[in-house]
């Protein structure tokens, strides 16, 4: 119990002490030789976000080995930020663009002056990119400010504007802004003017405590008061002093606050236009009016407003907000549209929660299906489910063939994709609602998660037609797919070394097909005789993919082609590099064992040879990542659904 105590005591002390140890005090003087020794410290506030974001690195998107990223982006440079990276998904444009602005902002360009507004529907990711830009500067080196302002304001203010040239020089520094009322006051009535000697203290972003950091939530249009943007007067006070004097002033307003740092305005047009005012003046003449009789004050901070697209639409369509619409920097925040980073949306959710259910494989991939498809908008190019592959930077075989449908082209086509659909809540709810009607099992899987969507979307408050085609989407297109994956899963369980056996027929196919092109002999392996080649063996591959006929020569020719260009450029070559071929293998490894599948699946009693196989089979489902519930669901589910007599 002591040792338990005394390592308790170690931790508050050493936290104690590093607090201390970034803690700084002293006069105005002592400042001035901090700034001379880093002219960087008074950076204003947008600078000192871009430099907290870049200062954790960047990279570009191409530079890891995922071939879907590669197929998607091909030779397009997008930047990926690491301050953002493993909480946001999919939306590297958008997060590209809020990064742009706040570097034309530290520029000092127009964007400094503008306020940055963030578009979309309910649950894209506004709020938690406001939330993750407070925790960044919750999370940097401490600031310095004038002791006791209560606006947290830069010390250089107290510099006369005379002298500012001068000091400019000595500093190596830009200084910019005015003192607030209340250390005018001061620095005339406490210092008699000697603002060398006026107290500098370090500061640490802090939302909880209101330094540097202000939020504005929707007010009530009937009883808006401005106090709470830019503070009040105390009225207590003015029994003491006159309405003019600067000790009346209570400068705690989001404005107030949020000097130095970032102001956000939560659901913003919800406010009236006179309302929003105040926040303009903020950003395009970095200044806001004190309360009473106390002239403007100056402001140096970011304004982060966000909303959904209907209240945008409407506030744009009143022309008489055109003054307000030409300061802001409006930047679309999208539902994710690629798979991938949709799994990992839910994967995120669910580590950072008390969720402790097993999850089955293909379940989040599922449900991010369904959120996906409900964001997409048709096109006459291309299924819906195809065009979620091809987002995904997947290769879609038809016909033997890849489809050669252009990416950007369908992005081109649907410009305001992502901006309606399911959002990750419902999502959440339906993992939610799945695990509590599977309390005993604790786990969820594809089917008790679809079968939760279904129920959600019947109750949903929607049009008939969304509800028939997400209906559609669930009780259809997703369940052919799910059949289809949980398909492949029991033949690499019931397939002894899948892999290995892969790998051999891929191998076996390119040696008799590079035969037959080049009309030679094939050498064989074991034996090392020189056979013609097996077209019964390439026969038996291709027509799994419907590549009969004539059209197997041309197949065998493209396959040779393009895995020649891949070794020639250093390319791993695997029996996954050609997805046609892939897709062939595949099907062939799964016919293979789809008759003794059936069997032993369906079958109610089991010979020896039999039960080994079900319980190599069950064994092999266990170690990719199904729990002993799941199996049994899932196996009874292929039984009723895969291979009906």
């Amino acid at each position: 119990m002591d040792n338990g105590k005394n390592v308790f005591e170690k931790l508050i002390k050493d936290d104690r002490a590093a607090h201390e140890q970034k803690s700084w005090r002293g006069t105005f003087l002592d400042y001035l030789e901090r700034v001379r020794e880093d002219p960087s410290l008074p950076k204003l506030a947008h600078s000192r976000l871009y430099d907290i974001i870049i200062k954790l690195g960047t990279a570009d998107i191409l530079e890891g080995d995922d071939p879907r990223v590669k197929r998607l982006y091909k030779d397009e440079s997008v930047k990926v930020y690491n301050f953002f990276r493993d909480e946001f998904f999919g939306i590297e444009r958008t997060i590209a663009q809020i990064v742009r602005y706040f570097h034309a902002a530290s520029l000092k360009g127009e964007e400094s002056r503008q306020v940055l507004y963030l578009m979309g529907p309910v649950g894209s990711g506004k709020s938690s990119l406001a939330e993750k830009v407070q925790r960044g500067l919750e999370a940097s080196e401490p600031f310095y400010a004038i002791d006791g302002c209560p606006m947290f304001e830069e010390p250089l203010h107290l510099i006369p504007r005379h002298l500012r040239k001068e000091f400019e020089k000595m500093l190596g520094t830009h200084i910019e802004g005015d003192l607030c009322p209340v250390c005018r006051y001061r620095l005339k009535d406490e210092f008699a003017g000697r603002y060398e000697e006026v107290p500098v203290v370090s500061r640490v972003f802090s939302k909880r405590n209101r330094i540097g950091i202000g939020v504005v939530p929707p007010v009530d249009p009937n009883n808006q008061d401005t106090s709470v943007l830019i503070g009040s007067e105390d009225i207590s006070k003015l029994d003491q002093y006159s309405e003019g004097d600067p000790r009346v002033l209570d400068l705690n307003g989001a404005l107030n606050v949020g000097n130095r740092g970032v102001v956000e305005f939560i659901e913003v047009f919800k406010n009236e236009t006179e309302y929003l005012h105040a926040m303009i003046t903020a950003t395009q003449e970095k200044v806001i009016p004190a309360p009473g009789r106390h002239g403007l004050v100056y402001v140096d901070t970011i304004i982060a407003a966000h909303s959904n697209e209907a209240e945008w639409q409407k506030f744009r369509a009143d022309h008489t907000n055109e003054a307000i619409l030409d300061r802001i920097v409006v930047v679309r925040v999208p539902y994710n549209l690629r798979l991938s980073e949709e799994v990992k949306i839910y994967q995120k959710i669910i580590r950072n929660s008390d969720f402790r259910a097993h999850v089955a494989p293909h379940t989040l991939e599922t449900a991010s299906m369904f959120a996906i498809l409900s964001r997409l908008e048709p096109n006459n190019k291309c299924d819906l489910m195809t065009k979620l592959k091809l987002y995904n930077g997947e290769e879609v075989v038809e016909k033997g063939k890849t489809k050669k449908i252009d990416f950007h082209e369908l992005r081109e086509d649907a410009k305001r994709e992502g901006m309606s659909g399911i959002s990750t809540r419902f999502i959440m709810k339906a993992l939610d609602n799945a695990l509590s009607d599977n309390v005993e099992g604790n786990c969820i899987n594809p089917i008790n998660v679809r079968e939760a969507l279904i129920a959600m979307v019947k109750e949903a408050d929607i049009g008939d037609d969304t509800r028939k085609q997400h209906l559609e989407f669930l009780q259809d297109v997703l369940h052919k797919e799910y059949l289809e994956a949980l398909e492949k899963e029991i033949t690499k369980a019931f397939v002894y070394s899948y892999q290995e056996q892969a790998e051999a027929l891929f191998q076996n196919y390119l040696d008799h097909a590079e035969a037959f092109v080049n009309k030679t002999r094939v050498k064989d392996r074991n034996t090392r005789e020189d056979l013609q080649p097996d077209e019964g063996f390439l026969k038996s591959i291709e027509e799994q993919i419907a590549i009969i006929g004539s059209a197997a020569e041309g197949f065998r020719q493209e396959v040779i082609a393009y895995l020649w260009a891949g070794s020639r450029r250093g390319d791993r070559i695997t029996y996954k590099s050609y997805e046609p071929l892939k897709e062939a293998i595949e099907k062939k490894l799964m016919t293979s064992v789809r008759d003794i599948s059936r069997i032993i699946t369906k079958a109610r009693t089991r010979d020896e040879d039999q039960t080994g196989k079900y319980n190599a089979m069950v064994k092999n489902l266990l170690d990719n990542g199904y729990c002993e519930s799941c199996v049994d669901v899932v196996l009874k589910y292929a039984a009723n659904n895969l291979w009906k007599d």
